[in-house]
């Protein structure tokens, strides 16, 4: 996420101490519950992104320090999650096997491909990139950059990353020079093409996207609001010949009704509803909390 100070989050936060521990529901009619993910692990926060197998029960989800996790969720009989089963956070690794560190660490957006590769994107200090991973446990590799991600602002590049079913990679950066479209990068055949934008607002910022069982688009925007807290958006697009169109408003959260919302997976339920998975960046600061929220999509 864009980095603020911490005084900006002690003041815009401060009321979640009148909380008990949770969000209270939204009055949304296609919510279904948040879950609060405590962890004695150390390294456990800072969550950016999130993928799940297709069942829902299998995740794996990285940190914005270079850390990555996997395990299983635990669900009641009406579908809510009451727990996680996860491993200890691990290092993400670069082509030599070290440990990624300082500005080559700042991890922000997950896609695993159909064949299960896993790519991982960044931002930070002239390094806004995709690596490749056969799995997170092994080391990984750069991709070729874009001739823009150098360019790209200072903490507020590559967030977003979704990979659609025929392997074609897609990432865009939180918030772009400018006050014009976001750009889509896409990544087929060994190169990137900058030919697609989205539609974009000045009071939101792209955090996470992902192609939904639907063969859309969904990107997931948050908004600061100082003392009110963070608001949360989800939009829907169809991809065709032409590019990005057909602009639905899945999701728009009032400020304050989750935590920072940046990772977002998209998956069809055993109902055969569409889910959206939100999971929230407390930016290791005890203040926040990592929650994982869940809506269905509305016909």
């Amino acid at each position: 996420m864009q980095k603020r100070s911490r005084l900006t989050l002690i003041t815009g936060l401060s009321l979640v101490l009148a909380l008990d521990g949770s969000a209270a529901p939204p009055a949304a009619p296609n919510f279904i519950a948040t879950y609060v993910w405590h962890s004695a692990d150390p390294k456990h926060g800072g969550f950016s992104a999130l993928e799940f197998s297709d069942d829902g029960q299998s995740f794996t989800a990285i940190s914005d320090r270079a850390g990555w996790t996997h395990g299983q969720i635990l669900r009641a009989a009406d579908g809510r999650i009451i727990g996680v089963k996860s491993a200890a956070i691990a290092p993400l690794q670069d082509h030599k096997g070290h440990t990624l560190s300082d500005h080559r660490a700042d991890s922000e957006g997950l896609a695993i491909a159909p064949d299960g590769q896993v790519f991982v994107s960044f931002e930070g200090k002239g390094s806004a990139r995709v690596m490749a991973y056969p799995s997170l446990d092994q080391p990984g590799q750069d991709l070729p950059l874009a001739p823009q991600f150098p360019g790209l602002r200072r903490n507020s590049a590559l967030e977003a990353l979704a990979v659609d079913a025929s392997g074609t990679l897609y990432t865009l950066p939180e918030s772009p020079r400018g006050t014009g479209p976001y750009p889509v990068f896409r990544y087929r055949h060994g190169t990137w093409d900058g030919q697609l934008t989205l539609p974009r607002t000045p009071d939101f910022e792209a955090v996470g996207a992902d192609f939904g069982p639907d063969e859309r688009l969904y990107l997931l925007e948050r908004a600061f609001h100082g003392l009110s807290g963070f608001a949360s958006r989800v939009r829907s697009f169809a991809l065709g010949p032409k590019g990005f169109t057909d602009e639905r408003l899945e999701l728009q959260s009032q400020a304050g009704t989750h935590d920072n919302l940046e990772g977002i997976v998209v998956w069809r339920d055993p109902a055969g509803d569409i889910r959206l998975t939100m999971i929230s960046d407390d930016n290791f600061f005890w203040v926040q909390r990592t929650e994982i929220v869940e809506y269905r999509l509305l016909p």
